[in-house]
């Protein structure tokens, strides 16, 4: 299918063949009788650790406290940063992670997404410095991914795990951040790189390098089953994101979710990827189109989002 392009693939056409090729390992596991990762390598592992996305300190605390998460991610920038001055969005980005570390404490890891918001590399690296003293589990995404030899140079200068990937879709874009020496994490997303086998290729790509696999997955139980399995069967995976689907349109959508058990997603030991959807549940739920709300800064320029 990619090499049936005229030209290279980007989100779209990544993102369908990634949804084809999802199906056909299920299909093939099902036909022979065997969970995913035995077909790609076998287990490695006998669980799947997550995080989860919190926006406030009370999050997190419930995130761990209640629901057994040993890791949570969130913005660095406050509420509001958007609109900031400079000084002021530093001074309470350091506020926010001090007031997150000494409520999780030091066993618990902190994950920080700037979202790629920040244009000027030398901000980036202001910002990974103020939030260095509170031991973040990585840094995402600082700064947008266009430009690899940016990426390279706050990387050389940072002193906390610099990670990337969700926006990049084919083992050439991730070639290029691996040979330049850009990130420490990958963190590619299975729906969008060409499937479960490209995303293999990177993550073999990146052991080579000495670099860890952290798969980007704010998304549904089907693209959460894919990860189990390339969780479980790749070595130098380490972590993985998790959106709950133990209630609302993600559970009626499954006959039956993951498990989840002590910050951990079981590996399913059934035929295929483990899951079995609900179709007549999924019809109650027509797709919807998504987009962030666009950035206006103070002089009415459009920022990044």
């Amino acid at each position: 299918m990619y090499n049936g392009s005229r030209f290279p693939g980007g989100s779209v056409i990544n993102a369908a063949i990634s949804g084809i090729e999802h199906a056909l390992w299920d299909l093939k596991g099902k036909s022979l009788g065997v969970p995913v990762y035995q077909l790609i390598g076998g287990r490695c592992r006998d669980k799947v650790r997550v995080y989860l996305g919190v926006g406030s300190v009370d999050d997190a605390k419930r995130a761990v406290e209640e629901r057994g998460f040993t890791a949570v991610k969130t913005s660095p920038q406050p509420a509001g940063g958007d609109a900031m001055p400079w000084g002021k969005l530093l001074r309470e980005a350091g506020r926010k992670l001090e007031a997150f570390r000494k409520a999780l404490g030091d066993e618990i890891d902190i994950g920080l997404d700037p979202h790629a918001k920040i244009f000027e590399p030398v901000r980036a690296l202001e910002l990974a410095e103020v939030v260095r003293p509170y031991r973040p589990m990585f840094f995402e995404e600082p700064i947008r991914p266009e430009n690899v030899q940016a990426m390279a140079r706050l990387h050389d200068k940072m002193q906390i795990p610099l990670a990337t990937g969700e926006q990049l879709y084919t083992k050439y874009e991730f070639q290029d951040v691996v040979a330049a020496g850009a990130a420490d994490i990958l963190q590619t997303d299975l729906a969008i790189v060409g499937g479960l086998l490209e995303a293999k290729k990177i993550a073999a790509m990146a052991e080579a390098a000495y670099l860890t696999i952290a798969p980007h997955n704010p998304l549904g139980p089907v693209a959460t089953a894919v990860c189990v399995h390339f969780a479980a069967s790749t070595p130098n995976f380490i972590i993985l994101e998790y959106r709950e689907t133990t209630a609302g349109p993600l559970r009626d959508m499954v006959l039956e979710p993951m498990k989840f058990q002590d910050g951990h997603l079981v590996i399913p030991d059934a035929p295929g990827l483990g899951i079995e959807l609900d179709e007549k549940a999924i019809a109650k739920y027509p797709a919807k189109p998504w987009r962030r709300a666009p950035v206006i800064e103070p002089d009415g320029n459009i920022g990044y989002i």
